[in-house]
């Protein structure tokens, strides 16, 4: 599977939930992890939306190969840091800090395209893991906001939509460059399946 850009459907969608962990879902979360670690521009994070599938489920890949959590990590960061590269299903934000952290971020779908966004500087996370079991973990630095950037594109959202109008408007050119490509693979595809 290939990592979608703007203009595929997927990334507008929200997402529908993960019911029971069948085959096919421990395949897909298979699938997003080799392709957030194949990926040929370095990720932290990819959603299943920016595979092309509606499901709410992502991968994250927050930690150095060292494997060392930044000093001052809360407890959350470091139950799911020790696990990764880990997948998450129906993962959902149920509160964040009115203390905001604003940083340049880039997403895998926009490759080329990058912005300041402002997010909560730390999150509530509950989600599911692959084994079925549910929890709540609270997070912050990079993880927290991987973790609010990725759900963003469950809920058919992309980090684009957060960006001054000044920086929109730098990357709208390669916003349509993009949208132009990805529905000429589209059609290629099409044809393939056809």
């Amino acid at each position: 599977m290939r990592i979608v850009a703007n203009g595929h459907p997927a990334l507008r969608t929200p997402s529908l939930p993960v019911g029971e962990i069948t085959p096919e879902v421990r395949k897909l979360a298979q699938e997003l992890i080799r392709s957030l670690m194949e990926s040929e521009v370095p990720g932290v994070g990819l959603a299943a939306p920016q595979i092309g599938v509606d499901t709410r489920m992502i991968a994250l890949m927050t930690v150095s190969e060292k494997g060392r959590s930044r000093p001052g990590a809360l407890p959350g960061e470091l139950l799911l840091e020790s696990q990764m590269p880990l997948v998450l299903v129906n993962p959902e934000i149920v509160a964040s800090s009115p203390e905001t952290c604003t940083a340049e971020e880039g997403c895998l779908s926009l490759p080329g395209i990058s912005g300041h966004v402002t997010r909560p500087a730390v999150v509530t996370l509950h989600a599911r893991t692959l084994d079925g079991q549910e929890f709540t973990a609270e997070c912050g630095g990079l993880l927290a906001r991987c973790l609010q950037h990725e759900i963003d594109h469950l809920d058919g959202k992309l980090f684009y939509d957060h960006l001054s109008p000044e920086e929109k408007k730098a990357a709208d050119p390669q916003m349509k460059r993009l949208a132009k490509r990805e529905a000429a693979l589209q059609r290629i595809q099409g044809g393939l399946d056809a």
